[in-house]
């Protein structure tokens, strides 16, 4: 008889989901399937808002990710104006994005993932979360806290607030950088970087290759932008995939035009959809995005540590890792790469120039914004009236992209740890761990296909199906 395995909640993530595992008769896995249980609609309810409410309005998305939903839609409603914003609005959104990569970075690796594998895969749960990670690791733990207080304060003191600023807007930004907020990062920006490199340190001495292989390892493509020389980017760019061995699928592809390679299919057991290469179809044109996918498919980050650390990270896989795991040795990479370019913005002096908007009406119709979020790729694409009101609008969000990875990624897992149907806590802490790698940000990722209905199971006293009611 089958059996099935049920890890519900998934703990340790942003947003509501679940893990099934099936068992055969011999009580050996036979499949996973990773459910997110949660809905947002956000797409159906910006329909008759103005494009000038989008960045504010789409960033109460997530209180984890209103940065990056900013930036994105900001991007979407320059198209529609048809402007070139200023070079310093620019300049200061990327300034605004790489705090964002440092503070959401650091929050995955040293509040949500380290209790893992500094505590024990097998450790207590009680003591296995942040407050454990005090307890065994408090210098560690400290220097954790305060570098993503130094990704936050970046956020503060540029849009006003850390949770949802109301700083990009459409044309570019609404106040600029003043010297002595570049002066305190430039201050505080040393401490940070000595952090992430003691931090890189100590994960390369406790982790060798062999060791991060206990996620699993697969094959798969991976994808996000890279600019016109193939370096890291993260706020502008064009589209690249590559496959395995890090040969070119796409090359160059025009983000504005990204409904021509990607497509979303749905299945019945999980509200999160499952973006594809749309010309090997689905399930075979699944991609990896986030930090393993940028990893893999640039040239190199285009900063001296970074590029050092990247030629290392190399030198012990292949050209592309398929590791789970290494999702977060790459996240570490990034945030080292984030510093550097942190740095070198600081000290470009147009940074400071006050000239920071650009002012237009509806130009265009249509206005596609991509951007490198913390988590991956993010795609906000909307169609407005003549009055600048949403007709439609459509968020491919970073975490629906790793989908078909993720459930991938807990099938491999699973089948790795569970044999003749024996089950420890430990071993469903690894398949969590799985997803934990992948930082999902499920109230970001989740929106209805069609007319989504709705279920309620009425159970009685007796814990029996009593009725089923449906509404469509």
């Amino acid at each position: 008889m089958e059996r099935q395995i049920r890890i519900e909640p998934v703990t340790r993530i942003e947003g509501h989901a679940k893990i099934t595992v099936f068992l055969d008769g011999a009580g050996d896995v036979r499949d996973a399937q990773f459910h997110v249980t949660e809905l947002r609609g956000f797409e159906k309810f910006c329909e008759g808002r103005t494009l000038w409410e989008m960045p504010g309005l789409t960033a109460r998305i997530c209180g984890i990710c209103p940065v990056s939903h900013i930036l994105a839609s900001a991007k979407a409603c320059d198209e529609i104006l048809a402007v070139r914003i200023p070079e310093t609005a620019v300049l200061l959104r990327r300034l605004m994005n790489l705090g964002q990569i440092v503070q959401s970075h650091a929050l995955s690796f040293f509040y949500l993932s380290a209790p893992d594998f500094l505590l024990g895969w097998d450790a207590d749960p009680a003591t296995r979360n942040v407050v454990g990670l005090v307890a065994e690791h408090p210098e560690l733990a400290r220097k954790g806290i305060r570098l993503r207080a130094f990704g936050q304060e970046i956020i503060d003191r540029l849009g006003g607030k850390r949770i949802h600023p109301a700083w990009a807007v459409p044309g570019g930004v609404n106040r600029s950088l003043s010297a002595e907020d570049r002066r305190w990062f430039l201050d505080n920006l040393p401490e940070a970087m000595d952090t992430i490199r003691g931090t890189l340190d100590l994960f390369k001495a406790s982790f060798d290759c062999e060791a991060r292989g206990v996620l699993g390892e697969f094959t798969s493509m991976y994808m996000g932008l890279v600019g016109s020389d193939g370096t890291w980017e993260h706020y502008d760019g064009r589209i690249r995939i590559v496959d395995q061995d890090g040969s070119i699928v796409v090359e160059g592809h025009d983000p504005s035009r990204y409904f021509d390679i990607i497509v979303e299919a749905s299945a019945p057991w999980t509200y999160l959809k499952f973006p594809h290469y749309e010309p090997m179809g689905f399930p075979d044109g699944m991609y990896r995005v986030g930090p393993l996918g940028r990893v893999n498919v640039c040239e190199a980050f285009g900063t001296p540590e970074a590029d050092a650390g990247l030629e290392a990270f190399r030198a012990e896989a292949s050209r592309c890792s398929g590791k789970v795991f290494d999702y977060h040795y790459a996240r570490l990479l990034e945030i080292l790469a984030s510093l550097e370019r942190i740095g070198v913005l600081l000290d470009d002096e147009r940074i400071l120039s006050p000239r920071v908007r650009a002012e237009a009406g509806v130009n265009r119709l249509e206005g596609v914004g991509i951007h490198e979020a913390p988590r991956g790729t993010l795609i906000h694409h909307y169609q407005v009236d003549d009055d600048g009101l949403i007709e439609k609008a459509n968020f491919i969000v970073s975490t629906g992209h790793n989908n078909l990875a993720m459930n991938r990624a807990v099938a491999e897992i699973a089948k790795m740890y569970i044999h003749k149907g024996d089950v420890t806590e430990g071993m469903l802490n690894r398949i969590e761990g799985g997803i934990r790698a992948y930082d999902p940000c499920l109230s970001c990722s989740v929106h209805a296909v069609g007319q989504m209905p709705i279920v309620l199971d009425v159970v009685d006293a007796d814990g029996g199906l009593a009725q089923t009611v449906t509404k469509e």
